[in-house]
């Protein structure tokens, strides 16, 4: 029997697409049978032809199909990977940004933390759930793989309900490091070592070294970062020419990307990070602020709306095509588990077995792992800075009370995520809230009481 993976969310804007070039490439998976799975029947079908048209003109023995039904999409699973959203992705996100702040809250971009990422949870987490049943039924032996955010929140709950499921977190985040690092270093990547970690959108740089030398490259990072990020460009920047010039996701080179520099911006909570609590981050204030109780005062909201926009115009330009691009760090994870050549992936989310000791057991968090025959198994990092780890302890009660609130469809419990979540500082009008986005979003929120 050909490995089986099956593409579940496959007719999204670029997830399909992207998927797809990856596999195709891939010599491990040359003889898969890719199964192509959406609700979206026309979408399905648009990804389904252009990936039809790729085989047949690369003569690749990859095989395909297409179904709306999940049950016949999961039979004979080998892989899972998930990437969905419900509903009109954008216009659902903007409630989530705008109406927190109509009543006071607070908050960054509404996406994974503070109030807009909690009702985000609170829609995509039940479909995921359901998704995971048909799983736990029909292929219980397969390796899932979640793209979905918000990553951790959804993470963390399939995991208290489903824990016997092979299920990991992927992000592309992590490749930030790969950029910034030999830049920051003046060094080739080759001769960096490194590990990051914390909770996906809010992880840092925990420990660097030199390869040829041995020697701990963290001193050197601290000290020469902040003269680096002055003269870099914002995410909006960045992505701007992304969508001007169609490139999906190849990389700039170091001009394009200084072009137009604006010092410090989209990391006003990024420096704050990294020179109050001596870390590097691995992403910008679009992400990491929304976990922060100080993270709306320090945060470039100018920068923080270019990169909203520029990515809303990326994700929905209408063209997406099939690349030869290597970015999906599934597939390379999958060739490791079916090869069984052992080797270490930059960043997975799991939940925590003693990989941050700050922080429970339940919660998922965002690690680096050894891949090999046997899966996926997290590496410690013993040396979280302190300090950071405390601002992720903050999110403990947020995580496993959303988790509580989706598992039991209580809006009770969800008036208390929200009540222990750090950017939330007043009590007022919460319950108003909470009532209002459920009446707002019933067709996704409906099941709480």
């Amino acid at each position: 029997m050909p490995v089986r993976i099956v593409l579940i969310g496959a007719g999204s804007a670029q997830f399909g697409f992207d998927m797809l070039g990856d596999i195709f490439q891939s010599p491990v998976l040359r003889d898969c049978h890719v199964v192509l799975h959406d609700i979206n029947a026309d979408s399905l079908a648009r990804v389904h032809k252009a990936a039809s048209d790729y085989v047949e003109a690369h003569k690749l023995n990859v095989t395909l199909s297409s179904t709306t039904s999940r049950p016949d999409a999961l039979a004979g699973a080998t892989f899972c990977v998930i990437a969905i959203e419900v509903g009109d992705r954008f216009a659902l996100w903007e409630q989530d940004q705008a109406i927190p702040r109509q009543f006071g809250f607070r908050q960054v971009f509404g996406e994974n933390g503070g109030p807009g990422g909690l009702f985000h949870s609170l829609r995509v987490i039940k479909p995921i759930l359901d998704i995971c049943a048909d799983i736990a039924k029909i292929c219980p032996e397969a390796w899932v793989f979640n793209y979905s955010n918000p990553m951790s929140r959804i993470c963390t709950t399939v995991h208290r309900a489903f824990p016997e499921l092979r299920f990991t977190g992927l992000c592309h985040e992590i490749v930030s490091l790969y950029q910034h690092l030999p830049h920051i270093l003046d060094t080739p990547m080759s001769n960096i070592a490194f590990r990051a970690g914390g909770l996906n959108h809010f992880s840092v740089l925990v420990e660097a070294q030199y390869k040829d030398s041995g020697h701990d490259a963290y001193p050197d990072v601290l000290a020469k970062a902040a003269d680096y990020f002055e003269n870099l460009p914002d995410m909006g920047s960045i992505l701007k020419q992304l969508f001007a010039s169609h490139a999906g996701s190849t990389p700039f080179s170091e001009a394009a990307l200084r072009e137009g520099a604006a010092p410090w911006a989209e990391r006003g909570a990024f420096r704050v990070l990294l020179e109050k609590f001596h870390c590097l981050p691995i992403t910008t204030d679009s992400h990491i602020g929304e976990y922060l109780q100080w993270g709306n005062a320090v945060s470039d909201h100018k920068a923080v709306l270019d990169f909203y926009t520029y990515y809303k115009k990326w994700t929905l330009r209408g063209d997406p095509e099939i690349r030869e691009t290597r970015t999906e760090r599934m597939v390379k994870i999958a060739e490791g588990i079916l090869t069984g050549q052992r080797y270490e992936e930059a960043a997975v989310n799991l939940p925590n077995k003693g990989y941050i000791k700050q922080l429970p057991d339940f919660m998922v968090v965002e690690v680096p792992a050894w891949i090999d025959s046997k899966g996926v198994e997290g590496i410690r990092l013993d040396a979280m800075p302190q300090g950071f780890a405390g601002l992720l302890s903050n999110q403990v009660g947020v995580h496993d009370l959303t988790a509580e609130a989706v598992i039991q469809g209580s809006k009770d419990l969800v008036v208390q995520a929200l009540l222990v979540d750090p950017v939330v500082d007043k009590v007022d009008s919460v319950v108003t809230l909470v009532d209002v986005m459920v009446e707002l979003q019933a067709e996704y929120l409906g099941y709480l009481s």
